[in-house]
């Protein structure tokens, strides 16, 4: 069975109500979520059974960072082994490339796993008695590729991640950043659609952990690569994802970029997570301008056209200089060379605090 979108674009990860129950009656414990509405707590005390993944639907589109992050026992982790299968789901639907995960025979699986899928651990488990070519070469080696044409990709692939001068050395040779990225030329290699990544940076120092963020964000982005990247930190998370899933007893409570998170947070639980954020480069002058028309309703003594201009984008930081350097009452938003809002002093106030400027807020 195949999934596949009304306008014939499929997300590459389409999960659909997953749910994965740990324990001896898990089977009776599903049964009662789906016809009594039991919750994790409920199904804990009654079927002495643990709630690993509770009712998560999300998508993974082509191209893109999904980061998925929670504390420790959220189910962050549980998630990810789900999507190749490493665990098997009690309840739901996965689709991984189109193909029912659940649905696939041994030889299927095998296959998905080797070609659609990359995987990188917080433990990169490299063999400590094979070269570091050797290594990245490990995946293609347990595909029967040939051996010649294995070490030429896994080359290739050490070259991507700057390794091109350590082929020949031994993981014991290697720093922990430098082994993870043997890691990821592994799990690139066989060129996947996919790649999980699960906390693969935390136990890295921090200088080294934010180089390799940055690297992982730019080489996935040069290769087209769409990844799941787990993580138990937010700063990671704004760093690296396009979108974030915060997840807490195993079920996501919110999805959607940094900036919508922050400015939108679903509850005080998401909301304790992002109180410490830094707002200066995540919230865009399009999520704190006022609607232009409401603006000059409000404000019909000031001539927007005198105001200094920018683009949607603009970051606050940029926003804050503008307003130092001009001193004026307000910086007109333009798209496509139109003035589409007005960010004023307050409204801006507002954006580095987390809230959005509403019509109803004053000028």
């Amino acid at each position: 069975m195949t999934n596949t979108l009304p306008d014939g674009n499929s997300p590459l990860i389409d999960c659909r109500s997953v749910w994965k129950v740990f324990g001896q009656r898990s089977e009776a414990a599903i049964k009662a979520i789906t016809e009594r509405g039991l919750g994790k707590s409920e199904v804990l005390k009654e079927f002495s059974c643990v709630v690993g993944v509770a009712d998560v639907s999300l998508t993974l589109n082509k191209g893109e960072i999904f980061c998925i992050m929670g504390l420790s026992g959220s189910g962050k982790s549980t998630l990810i082994r789900l999507f190749n299968r490493l665990i098997e789901p009690s309840l739901g639907q996965i689709f991984v490339c189109g193909k029912d995960v659940a649905k696939l025979n041994a030889q299927d699986l095998r296959a998905t796993r080797a070609r659609d899928i990359g995987m990188v651990f917080q433990n990169v488990a490299l063999l400590p008695n094979r070269t570091v070519l050797e290594n990245a070469a490990f995946g293609l080696e347990v595909q029967k590729v040939e051996k010649e044409r294995r070490l030429e990709t896994a080359k290739k692939a050490l070259t991507t991640v700057g390794l091109a001068d350590w082929v020949n050395r031994f993981p014991n040779e290697l720093s922990g950043g430098m082994q993870q990225r043997v890691g990821l030329a592994r799990a690139i290699a066989s060129d996947p659609d996919i790649i999980l990544m699960d906390e693969p940076f935390s136990a890295l120092d921090p200088l080294i952990r934010r180089q390799l963020q940055d690297e992982f964000r730019e080489l996935s982005k040069t290769l087209g690569k769409s990844a799941i990247f787990i993580t138990h930190d937010l700063d990671e998370a704004i760093r690296i994802g396009d979108r974030i899933a915060i997840m807490k007893d195993g079920a996501i409570i919110q999805v959607g970029t940094a900036e919508d998170i922050i400015l939108n947070p679903a509850d005080g639980y998401v909301a304790d997570f992002v109180a410490g954020i830094s707002r200066l480069h995540l919230v865009k002058a399009h999520s704190v301008m006022h609607p232009v028309a409401a603006f000059t309703a409000a404000r019909p003594d000031l001539d927007v056209s005198r105001f200094s201009r920018t683009s949607p984008e603009a970051d606050v930081d940029e926003l804050i200089h503008i307003f130092l350097d001009g001193g004026q009452d307000g910086v007109a938003v333009l798209d496509d060379g139109a003035v589409v809002g007005v960010v004023t002093p307050r409204s801006l106030l507002q954006g580095v605090k987390g809230k959005e400027p509403g019509e109803a807020t004053a000028f």
